[in-house]
């Protein structure tokens, strides 16, 4: 697999979950901080403001996705002025709303997407607090598309749409943080944005997420990345924030936790699927990032 797609189905539990808020103005709708989950808001149709709970109030038009990837609490209103009810809307309980609703002047998506904290990647931690994608003309066509695909589905629901849905609600994450990831700026310092923005860091990444069980060394990655061993070794951990076999042992790591969570696999056949011979040395080191053996933590994870 690709790094991006890891990423999303190693912290990813079960299914997005989401709800259509419509809204006549005067309008408001409050949605409280979520923890562990990404919120995300979607204009269908008409227009209405975000309104965090400590920025700025963003001005949202049809087409226009938020994704809020802490969970920050916000409302929705048609006007930041609004008096918004208290009551909050929590899109993780809710299921697809894809029912005709009553004249509205603006129609919105709302959801979240269900994330572990304990599988947290740095990619994910490091998005700001609002990633706001206006719907500009001909821009990420795939995105539009995503959103168009979404809507329709949504207003005219027919044979399939429970399975149709949270499969473009997936589609829709991807392509939101392939979009913030391209538009970051080319010369920026540092961070995983910038890191799969390089070509010789997101070489070796991809090349460590294809192929779990491979010995990498900071050799073989550099040739990955058409750099010698040592300015390899420093541009990587300048741009990924851990040296690369810091990161290939955490990766692994990862994997085998999300292994023992969702699998009945034995200890030797996760062992075997990243990149250890030895049971033994596979939970020395699972212990030495997670804290405890994966004997233990498959236990309690559950």
């Amino acid at each position: 697999m690709d790094m991006l797609s890891d990423v999303i189905g190693v912290m990813r539990t079960g299914q997005p979950r989401s709800a259509r808020v419509a809204g006549r103005a005067p309008w408001g709708q409050w949605f409280g901080p979520v923890p562990g989950a990404s919120g995300f808001q979607v204009v269908l149709r008409g227009s209405c403001w975000l309104v965090p709970v400590s920025a700025d109030p963003i001005p949202l038009r049809a087409g226009d996705v938020v994704l809020l990837p802490h969970g920050g609490g916000h409302a929705l209103a048609d006007s930041p002025t609004t008096a918004v009810p208290a009551e909050p809307c929590d899109p993780r309980f809710a299921r697809h709303h894809a029912e005709p609703v009553e004249p509205a002047d603006t129609i919105v998506l709302c959801g979240a997407y269900q994330l572990d904290p304990a599988r947290a990647h740095p990619l994910l931690l490091s998005l700001p607090e609002i990633v706001h994608l206006p719907a500009d003309a001909g821009q990420h066509p795939r995105l539009r598309t995503a959103v168009e695909l979404l809507g329709a589905e949504l207003a005219e629901p027919g044979l399939g749409s429970d399975a149709v849905i949270p499969g473009l609600l997936d589609t829709l994450l991807v392509y939101v943080l392939r979009t913030w990831i391209q538009q970051q700026p080319d010369n920026a310092p540092d961070g995983w944005a910038a890191a799969l923005n390089d070509p010789p860091v997101a070489a070796a990444l991809h090349a460590i997420h294809r192929d779990t069980t491979y010995p990498w060394t900071v050799a073989g990655l550099a040739a990955k990345a058409g750099l010698s061993r040592a300015p390899f070794a420093r541009r990587f951990t300048a741009l990924v924030g851990q040296p690369p076999l810091t990161y290939v042992t955490w990766w692994r790591m990862t994997t085998a936790a999300r292994l023992l969570r969702d699998t009945t696999a034995s200890l030797h056949s996760i062992a075997a699927e990243v990149g250890y011979s030895s049971e033994f040395a596979f939970a020395t080191a699972f212990k030495r990032i997670h804290g405890t053996p994966p004997g233990r933590y498959r236990r309690t994870a559950g």
